[in-house]
């Protein structure tokens, strides 16, 4: 019998434990799961339908319409349906990684696309300083390794290149991180800025909060940083 298909939940705190970067910033524990299953299997379904609304996207494409560079070569990481650049963006190419074939093959933004797990394997198929910019789009919660994929994306960044990060609060909760469960989107933002630090490869880390002015409206957060000079 097929299983009903996971829901996205929003995630909601009125108060959270502030991330505090200790010996061991990241213990094992902060990025175990409730459901430890093949992601494979999980992702097997396209899920053609965006997980953000209306407002989200439209304060997500003003902020990549004002921060990316013109006519660039972008990476779409864990991309699926919609990649949410902004309409008439002059880029010269998107390159979209994902779990899905179906969603990808879907994303109408996409030149192209591959199949990849980065939680079981981190490492881009990518050449060194071949991309302009990268987004990673409402999904950092579900890196096991985020700070081996950070410094991947470092590797495949050219010179000032911005990676930009956002999110909201919605996840599907038996596949998101502990870390994230468990703290509010203050902490979220101090956490992605933390995964930017550790790999030692960007600068001018800045961290947003984009939320649209609705209280029934997602909110939108975005971290974005920009690749120092010393490429690997």
């Amino acid at each position: 019998m097929k299983s009903s298909e996971p829901n996205l939940i929003p995630i909601r705190h009125s108060r959270g434990s502030r991330f505090v970067t200790v010996t061991d910033p990241f213990p094992a524990r902060y990025f175990t799961r409730y459901d430890e299953s093949d992601d494979t299997l999980f992702y097997t379904q396209p899920r053609l339908v965006v997980h953000i609304d209306a407002g989200a996207i439209a304060a997500l494409q003003g902020y990549l319409q004002r921060n990316l560079p013109p006519d660039a070569e972008i990476l779409d990481l864990m991309s699926s349906y919609r990649s949410h650049l902004p309409a008439g963006l002059p880029v010269q190419r998107v390159v979209g990684l994902g779990m899905n074939a179906e969603e990808l093959r879907r994303n109408p933004q996409l030149a192209d696309f591959m199949v990849h797990d980065l939680n079981t394997n981190p490492e881009l198929p990518y050449p060194t300083a071949s991309f302009d910019a990268a987004l990673c789009t409402v999904s950092v919660q579900y890196l096991v390794q985020p700070i081996a994929v950070f410094a991947e994306v470092g590797r495949v960044l050219k010179p000032g290149a911005p990676f930009v990060v956002s999110f909201s609060n919605r996840c599907f909760p038996s596949k998101a991180v502990q870390i994230w469960l468990h703290t509010g989107d203050n902490e979220h933002r101090e956490l992605v800025k933390s995964y930017f630090d550790h790999t030692h490869l960007f600068e001018r880390i800045e961290a947003y909060n984009l939320s649209p002015r609705r209280w029934w409206g997602d909110p939108l957060h975005v971290v974005t940083g920009y690749r120092t000079a010393d490429v690997l």
